[in-house]
């Protein structure tokens, strides 16, 4: 816009000085010459069909003298008033004179001039036609158009490089690493493109570090936890209160070390399929064994469907639900809806119990963060992490509100594209 609107100034500029310029004194100086004809005309009674030179003044400048009778069978009926013509002449005639032009084969200038109101005089002007005013007009629009064409077209491929940069900063902040980018445009953005391409093959070298070595860790881990339940099954069996302590000890170990993984490994893995949000939901809670006087109500709206890795978004809802039981009510309600002018998928996983403290939401995405300790929170306080990290990969948002009328709505948001 701002290059278009340099263009425009500069066009309008242009035409405004060729116009005061060279035509505005080409039209001055041919009143000039008309007024001149005129006054000579009258000064030697050459518009007298007496005078001698009446016929031989005619035949050399084409001039006609007309009737008002005769001048509109001669054409005047369709000539055309000229308020600037007749302006400037009036001025130099020193009388009210009507000038009006006619266009064709032969470009006419009629005069009724204030010494004979009468008659009308009929001046040819020869290399004066109506077509020769447009091209000046025709060359500044098609320079305009040229120049805003080519101003676009700079823009665009100066603008290209960024559009590919930015996409790319995007899929990385979702923790995906795409292919590097070419490089093009200006040097700075040459300069840009490959800072940004050696960035996200560091950030990529990292990921992939701290997967294996969490595997690593993991592996290392397990292999003497298994040692130790071996040595717990060799315990006396008056000691098996002994024995289940720490198988169950070992069990909350393998679970927290199967968090860091997942958190690790945020399913990137995974392919992104087409499908619907309630037919997931709906998946999940059919396989889910529910514990005894848990329930589950489902308020489900139609839903368009939207790309999803469908493992990453089970195991969002899944955490959702088991925190919603743990932390909440054996009562919960599953509730989705649709913003169809923000273009996204709503789901909430609502509980009827105590709710948490507003101040406390905002930490309970960070790693190893737990809320509302008076609750009786258990485990690593990675789940809502990992919950955080599979949506934003989606491209949406956690939300969590407390209810007015008692509980907490944990949820989330999702895209989709019709």
């Amino acid at each position: 816009m701002l290059i278009a609107g340099l263009l425009l100034i500069n066009q309008i500029v242009t035409y405004l000085s060729v116009i005061n310029y060279f035509i505005r004194p080409s039209y001055q100086q041919i009143n000039s010459l008309i007024a001149t004809q005129v006054e000579q005309i009258f000064l030697q009674g050459l518009n007298s069909p007496e005078n001698p030179l009446h016929e031989k003044f005619m035949e050399t400048t084409g001039t006609r003298f007309h009737t008002i009778e005769s001048a509109m069978h001669a054409g005047l009926r369709d000539a055309t008033y000229y308020k600037t013509l007749s302006v400037d002449i009036s001025k130099q005639l020193g009388g009210k004179t009507d000038v009006r032009t006619s266009g064709g084969v032969n470009y006419l200038i009629w005069i009724r001039p204030p010494q004979d109101p009468n008659i009308w005089i009929s001046i040819p002007m020869q290399g004066m036609e109506e077509s020769d005013f447009s091209p000046l007009t025709i060359y500044l629009i098609v320079i305009s158009i040229l120049s805003v064409a080519g101003g676009w077209l700079f823009v665009r491929r100066l603008n290209r490089p960024l559009q590919a940069l930015q996409k790319a900063a995007r899929k990385v902040g979702k923790g995906q690493f795409p292919e590097p980018l070419p490089l093009e445009g200006s040097s700075e953005m040459v300069a840009v493109t490959n800072a940004f391409n050696k960035m996200s093959q560091g950030i990529h070298q990292l990921e992939s570090d701290r997967v294996l070595m969490t595997a690593g860790i993991s592996h290392d881990l397990r292999t003497p936890l298994t040692r130790i339940r071996l040595a717990s099954e060799m315990l006396p069996e008056d000691q098996a209160w002994v024995k289940d302590g720490i198988e169950h000890d070992i069990e909350d170990m393998n679970a927290i070390i199967d968090q860091f993984i997942d958190y690790a490994r945020q399913d990137q893995q995974e392919a992104s399929e087409n499908v619907d949000l309630n037919n997931v939901i709906k998946e999940l809670i059919k396989g889910r064994l529910l514990e005894q006087g848990h329930h589950i109500e489902l308020q489900l709206a139609p839903l368009p469907n939207a790309k999803l890795r469908v493992i990453g978004i089970k195991r969002v809802l899944d955490n959702l639900i088991e925190n919603a039981f743990r932390y909440g009510s054996a009562d919960i309600c599953i509730i989705t809806k649709v913003d169809h002018h923000s273009k996204s998928l709503i789901c909430n996983v609502r509980d009827y119990g105590k709710g948490i403290p507003e101040s406390e939401i905002p930490v309970l995405f960070s790693p190893f963060a737990q809320g509302d300790k008076a609750r009786g929170s258990v485990g690593s306080g990675l789940g809502l992490a990992i919950t955080k990290r599979i949506v934003e990969s989606h491209g949406g948002k956690m939300l969590f509100t407390n209810q007015a009328s008692g509980g907490l709505s944990a949820g989330f948001t999702l895209p989709y594209s019709t």
